[in-house]
C-alpha cells in the first residue's frame, strides 16, 4: 500500500478546518477510523442490534457470533494461549482498573508494594494509588534517565519480597520510547513478580505476542488503533484471572444467583458484567487487520521511518526547541514527538497551528508526574499514523516555524 491508498480509506481526512486541509497529528490520543471499521459498526447496528448471549432469536445469535468471533480473532492476534484469556472492556483504562481492583483484592495486603514507572499515563498510576490507599500498600516508582529512557537497571533493586505487581507502559505516550518490556518481565519473573503492560501505544506500533513477552496482563484501547471508541481488551494469563474475584457484579457474569449467595460464570464472562458494547467490539477485527497490514507493508514502514527521522532531526536540532524522549537509537522511538518551545506557551502554539489546519495535543498528556519530573507545566505533542504523509510532516515544520515567529 502507498500512503495515498491508505488515506483513501479514511473519509475524515478529506475534511477542511478553517479552510485548510486537515493535518491530523493527534493520533496518540485517538486514531481516525477507516471505512471498513465504520461499515462494520453500521452493519451490526442495522442488521444485528440485539443483546448478546441471552436470547435465542436470530438477531441475538448474529450479534453473539460477531462478538465472540472477535474474541477468537483477538486471541489469535495477540497469540494468547486461550480465548478465556481475552476480556473485553471499554478501553485500556477500564482494563487496568479491573486488574488493580481484582488482583489487589486477591493478592495485595497492608505493607505490600506495587511498582510503576515515572513515565506512566494517569490510567496506569491512579488505579494503583487507589489500591494502595484501600489496602495500605506502598507505591514505588522506577525513574527515567535524562533522555527519557527508563532506568531498567534499578528495577531489580526496587523489587522486594513485598512487591506484588509491576505495571509499566509498552511505549510512553509522552516520550514515544519503546520500553524493553521483555527484559523487564524477565527481571520481575525471576523475583516471582507478575507484570501488567499498558499497551495503549504498544499495540499500535508493534506486533504484540503476549506469550513471547511473557507478560501476565496486557491492556489496550480500540480507539487508538482505528476501532470504535468504547472498546478495549485485557489479556490476562488464565492462572491469574481464575484466582481474581470479579471487578463488577450484575448480569452475565453470574452462574447462579440466590439471596443466600451467588456463584460466578467461568472466564471470561466473570469479568464482563452487564450489557457489552456489542456493536462496537467487532470493529476490532477490521481495525486490527488494517493495523497488521500497515506493520507488514514495506512502503508504509519506510514512510513512517522517513517521517520519524525528518521530524526528529528538525526538533532535536532547533535552537529554541527542547525535544523530550531521545533514546540512544532512533529505532527505539515511534513517530511521536513531545516538545517545548522557549518563550512560547504550548497551548498558544497549538491554537495557532489549529488555525493552519493542524490538529495536535497540548498540555500534560495525562502524565502530570512525568511533567513534574521534566520540569515543565505542559508540552506540545505531534503523533503520526500510517495515513500521514511526509508532505504533512514538512507542512507541520513550516507551520511550527511560523507559529514560533508569531509568538517570539
Amino acid at each position: 500500500m502507498n500512503v495515498k491508498e491508505i488515506r483513501s480509506q479514511f473519509p475524515i481526512l478529506a475534511t477542511q478546518t478553517y479552510g485548510k486541509p486537515l493535518v491530523y497529528l493527534d493520533n496518540a490520543a485517538s486514531s481516525q477510523r477507516p471505512v471498513q471499521v465504520i461499515q462494520e459498526w453500521d452493519r451490526l447496528a442495522q442488521t444485528a442490534n440485539a443483546n448478546i448471549h441471552r436470547a435465542v432469536h436470530y438477531l441475538a445469535g448474529e450479534a453473539t457470533d460477531a462478538y465472540e468471533g472477535t474474541r477468537d480473532f483477538v486471541k489469535d492476534y495477540l497469540h494468547a494461549s486461550a480465548r478465556e484469556e481475552i476480556v473485553f472492556t471499554s478501553g485500556a483504562t477500564a482494563s487496568i482498573n479491573l486488574v488493580a481492583f481484582s488482583f489487589g483484592e486477591a493478592f495485595v495486603h497492608e505493607g505490600d508494594e506495587i511498582i510503576v514507572s515515572m513515565a506512566e499515563h494517569h490510567s496506569n498510576i491512579v488505579p494503583w494509588q487507589m489500591l494502595c490507599q484501600r489496602k495500605k500498600a506502598v507505591l514505588k516508582v522506577l525513574d527515567i534517565q535524562e533522555n527519557g529512557v527508563l532506568r531498567v537497571e534499578q528495577l531489580e533493586e526496587l523489587i522486594s519480597h513485598r512487591t506484588r505487581i509491576v505495571a509499566i507502559s509498552h511505549i510512553s505516550n509522552v516520550l514515544g520510547i519503546v520500553n524493553p518490556v521483555r527484559e523487564m518481565v524477565t527481571v520481575c519473573h525471576k523475583k516471582g513478580v507478575p507484570v501488567l503492560v499498558d499497551g495503549a501505544q504498544g499495540i499500535v506500533h508493534s506486533r504484540v505476542d503476549v506469550q513471547e513477552l511473557d507478560c501476565d496482563f496486557y491492556a489496550f484501547s480500540g480507539h487508538k488503533i482505528f476501532a470504535a471508541t468504547g472498546t478495549g481488551v485485557l489479556y490476562g494469563k488464565k492462572k491469574w484471572l481464575d484466582a481474581m474475584p470479579p471487578y463488577m457484579g450484575g448480569g452475565e457474569m453470574i452462574e447462579t444467583v440466590r439471596f443466600s449467595g451467588t456463584t460466578y460464570a467461568p472466564l471470561p464472562e466473570k469479568f464482563e458484567a452487564g450489557t457489552q458494547n456489542f456493536n462496537a467490539i467487532p470493529t476490532l477485527v477490521p481495525a486490527l487487520c488494517f493495523a497488521k497490514s500497515c506493520m507488514e507493508d514495506t512502503e508504509t514502514i519506510d514512510n513512517q521511518k522517513n517521517i520519524t527521522e525528518y521530524i526528529y532531526n528538525h526538533l532535536a536540532n532547533h535552537p529554541l526547541i527542547t525535544l523530550y524522549g531521545r533514546p540512544e537509537h532512533l529505532e527505539d522511538k515511534i513517530p511521536l514527538f513531545s516538545f517545548a518551545v522557549k518563550g512560547a506557551h504550548h497551548e498558544d502554539l497549538a491554537l495557532i497551528l489549529d488555525k493552519m489546519g493542524i490538529a495536535l495535543r497540548s498540555g500534560q498528556m495525562c502524565a502530570e508526574p512525568l511533567m513534574d519530573r521534566l520540569g515543565v507545566t505542559g508540552l506540545l505533542r505531534a503523533s503520526f499514523a500510517p495515513y500521514n504523509t511526509l508532505e504533512e510532516a514538512e507542512y507541520f515544520v513550516k507551520a511550527l516555524e511560523k507559529a514560533i515567529n508569531m509568538l517570539i
